[in-house]
């Protein structure tokens, strides 16, 4: 659990010193490779999609219960694979980025915007991306457990 803390922190670290990062300096769209990746700073008062806009407490409520859901599955269960504790780490660290964001000025920053031919996919920030790729580890790692049994 020790190690899945400390890579949780870090993680949210990172998130969170990219978004200082895109406050203090990105004060207009950066173009990172024309028609495919930018930069842009905007604030979302939802969560994915823009699902749930202006529901902050609710969103709020719950990320705690998700953190709080994987800390007890942590504890009940033995996590001690490099691909777990990464997994679990990158998630927790994530959606504590956002909920530091969500707690402390009211919306999440967002700033990668990915347009793929004519379709603008939503902008989404560092955290959003630590949860994707550790949500995918995981069904990974539960994929390999159903294929051994």
């Amino acid at each position: 659990m020790l190690l899945i803390t400390i890579l949780s922190i870090i993680f949210m670290l990172l998130d969170q010193a990219s978004k200082y990062t895109v406050i203090n300096y990105l004060d207009k769209e950066i173009v990172v490779i024309k028609n495919f990746f930018y930069l842009i700073y905007t604030k979302n008062n939802g969560a994915a999609f823009s699902i749930f806009t202006g529901k902050r407490i609710f969103l709020i409520l719950i990320t705690l219960l998700i953190i709080g859901g994987l800390i007890y599955y942590i504890i009940k269960n033995d996590i001690c694979s490099k691909i777990e504790i990464l997994a679990f780490s990158l998630i927790i660290g994530g959606s504590f980025g956002n909920l530091i964001d969500r707690l402390f000025r009211g919306y999440v920053i967002d700033f990668i915007s990915i347009k793929i031919f004519e379709y603008n996919f939503p902008i989404f920030n560092i955290a959003d991306s630590l949860i994707c790729v550790g949500i995918f580890l995981i069904l990974i790692i539960q994929l390999r457990k159903e294929k051994r049994r």
